[in-house]
């Protein structure tokens, strides 16, 4: 009996010196909850860049390819245990019903090995990288990261695309709108040619996507044909309606701090007193009355370079503040783009300042140069109020035909085509 009741003593001690499990939580101290989209679940993680090739290229690769590359950086200065696994979804971002082996033949739980940390940076921080593995369906996908072995300590998730060409698509140009809905609007119409794939019921089974500047926060989805050919095969869509429009928007505003020593274009100065470095971008004003202005941006994204030292281990964080004289609108304002991973949320939310009137932002950016607007979110007041919408702007379009075949029941995506309205 004595012996009964030491085992069992032996057992609570070792039970007691056990951490209790529990929900990850995230940097604001509440259970993280993974979410099918770009995101990032703690504050340390920065400058998350998902692409094929070239860091400015889409995350898109098509089927058996590879070449799909992960990078982030950690703040802080010592390694982390990190792995990935990857998502199947349908075509409006919900998990597919598939099993992880009917989309890849690994286990799906890979490592992030590759690593370096900084040099010498006011920050200390860890880049990581990593290249997704390949897929055996095409469709839509969301890269999930976390830490060691618990998959609901989750660090970061990115959709990324993988597409077969099954279908062909050509742009039809000539039919424009009419009006002042054509002078801030860009009309993207088109057919898709199904001759080489059968599609018994295309009204239901097909799904459409369209996303300007690789962008998920306005998509157009969930698009259907306004005619359809059995004979021909083909679909064609149509849209002549101001709502199913794309606004042409404006040029991206800029600012170049590839050098934090000698400040490029659009910094009015840097603060070298603290540390990190405070970056102020020149004070900016409403375009929404000016007429159309043509120079070359990068349609939202940013290049992340390092002019002073050269090697990108060497690059700074550094605070960039943003400043937007006017004076106080009916609405929120957003400074958007991809250095704000285009989310519109408390990290992007300019606030007014009544005795300057101005509004003032504030972001922790690595080195680089980087594109940036102002978003607006307004009951009475458009998007675009401080930027304007202009047809001639340059942009960037992809089409996205997704296809839901009898096996597997899950949507595959069978075309991808990109337009570049107005290109330089």
């Amino acid at each position: 009996m004595k012996t009964l009741l030491s085992g069992i003593a032996a057992l609570l001690i070792i039970h007691g010196c056990t951490p209790i499990s529990s929900p990850s939580t995230s940097a604001s101290g509440g259970a993280k909850v993974l979410r099918l989209e770009d995101a990032i679940y703690e504050q340390g993680i920065h400058t998350v860049r998902l692409f094929a090739g070239d860091p400015m290229s889409s995350a898109a690769v098509q089927l058996g390819q590879a070449g799909l590359i992960l990078e982030f950086d950690d703040l802080k200065n010592q390694r982390e245990d990190y792995y990935a696994r990857i998502i199947h979804c349908d075509y409006n971002w919900t998990q597919s019903r598939l099993q992880d082996l009917d989309f890849i033949a690994a286990y799906n739980e890979f490592p992030i090995n590759n690593m370096e940390f900084s040099v010498d940076t006011h920050i200390p921080y860890v880049h990581y990288w990593f290249e997704v593995p390949r897929v055996k369906l095409s469709g839509n996908y969301v890269l999930v990261v976390y830490r060691g072995s618990n998959r609901d300590d989750v660090i970061l998730s990115r959709r990324f695309l993988v597409y077969e060409n099954r279908v062909t698509i050509r742009r039809n140009q000539n039919l424009v709108g009419q009006g002042s809905v054509a002078q801030v609007n860009q009309q993207i119409n088109f057919t898709i040619d199904h001759s080489n794939i059968q599609i018994l019921n295309p009204m239901q089974d097909v799904n459409v996507t369209i996303r300007q500047n690789q962008r998920w926060d306005n998509a157009a989805t969930d698009l259907k044909p306004m005619f359809t050919r059995e004979i021909e095969k083909e679909l064609e869509y149509r849209f002549f309606d101001d709502g199913k429009m794309f606004r042409g928007g404006n040029e991206f505003r800029f600012f170049d701090m590839r050098s934090l020593l000698n400040p490029g274009r659009n910094v009015a100065f840097v603060d070298h007193n603290v540390r990190p470095y405070e970056v102020h971008v020149a004070k900016d004003k409403t375009r929404g009355h000016e007429a159309y202005a043509q120079y070359n941006e990068l349609n939202g994204n940013y290049i992340i370079q390092n002019y002073d030292q050269g090697d990108e281990s060497f690059a700074n964080y550094a605070w960039v503040n943003f400043t937007l004289a006017s004076t106080k609108i009916d609405g929120e304002v957003y400074l958007m783009g991809a250095l704000t991973d285009w989310k519109s949320n408390d990290q992007s939310k300019m606030q007014y300042d009544s005795t300057r009137q101005q509004y003032t932002g504030r972001l922790l950016l690595k080195q680089g140069w980087y594109d940036y607007l102002y978003h607006v979110k307004s009951n009475t007041l458009p998007s675009h109020y401080f930027e304007g919408s202009h047809f001639q702007t340059e942009n960037r379009y992809e089409i996205l035909v997704y296809y839901r075949p009898f096996q597997p029941r899950a949507d595959l995506l069978i075309g991808y085509y990109v337009i570049q309205e107005n290109p330089r």
